[in-house]
């Protein structure tokens, strides 16, 4: 198992660690890392591994191992393997993890101006998207930009808190996502928190500590996809 450092403090832009292995496919495992594995619409980090000798292994993204207890990082083309055991500095790439996490909050937040079931989303570096489910209901693209932008001005603290499975059973409106299903299997949920109420929801992203610092808000291109699901785009101003 890695420790998944992230899962604490969003924050953190480095560590030590140690490798544990190089798996077959030439991906890297370690003990523990800050580095976010791909999941829930977020991709995995980006980053470098930088050894003893000074060299340095450029990871081009990071996923879940086959058993989703290991995080292995992905080294681009090229890049030379090191040994089991051999201890590392983890330095993630802070400018494009920073934009994800301000994009994942926002997205929080579209999901509270737009209060439909989301049928699909992507998180992006800089810009992000939800699919719901609005039936016959009009798109008032203004109303909605308005919104978001007055949430994410509202200065509200963004924290995390954890319930049982059994206890996300009995609230199954705290799910709003119908095609990615909060992650199970440790006998616990994590949920994320804006505000006191402005939402509520299973997450295991990053997020930003205070709406505030998503910045200006733009809304990019809707579009229907099917009959029902209609699909908007949000980008950061900046």
């Amino acid at each position: 198992m890695t420790t998944a450092l992230f899962r604490d403090d969003a924050y953190l832009k480095t560590c030590e660690a140690s490798v544990v292995e190089v798996n077959e496919r030439g991906g890297i495992v370690l003990d523990q890392t800050v580095f976010y594995a791909t999941g829930g619409g977020q991709p995995g980090d980006t980053g470098t591994l930088r050894l003893a000798d000074g060299s340095e292994i450029q990871i081009a993204t990071t996923v879940y191992g086959d058993d989703k207890t290991t995080i292995v990082h992905v080294p681009a083309d090229g890049q030379n393997l090191p040994e089991a055991g051999a201890l590392v500095t983890v330095e993630l790439d802070w400018a494009r993890r920073y934009r994800l996490m301000r994009m994942h909050t926002a997205l929080h937040l579209l999901s509270v101006a737009l209060p439909y079931p989301v049928t699909g989303g992507q998180i992006g570096d800089g810009d992000g998207r939800l699919d719901f489910d609005m039936g016959d209901a009009v798109l008032d693209k203004d109303a909605v930009a308005t919104a978001i932008n007055e949430l994410a001005s509202g200065n509200h603290a963004i924290t995390s808190e954890w319930i049982t499975d059994e206890e996300l059973d009995a609230n199954p409106g705290l799910v709003k996502t119908m095609s990615v299903k909060p992650p199970r299997g440790s006998g616990k949920v994590r949920l994320v928190r804006i505000g006191g109420d402005v939402d509520l929801q299973p997450c295991g992203g990053t997020h930003v500590a205070n709406t505030s610092e998503i910045g200006q808000l733009e809304l990019g291109k809707s579009e229907k996809k099917g009959k029902q699901n209609r699909r908007v785009r949000i980008r950061l101003a900046d």
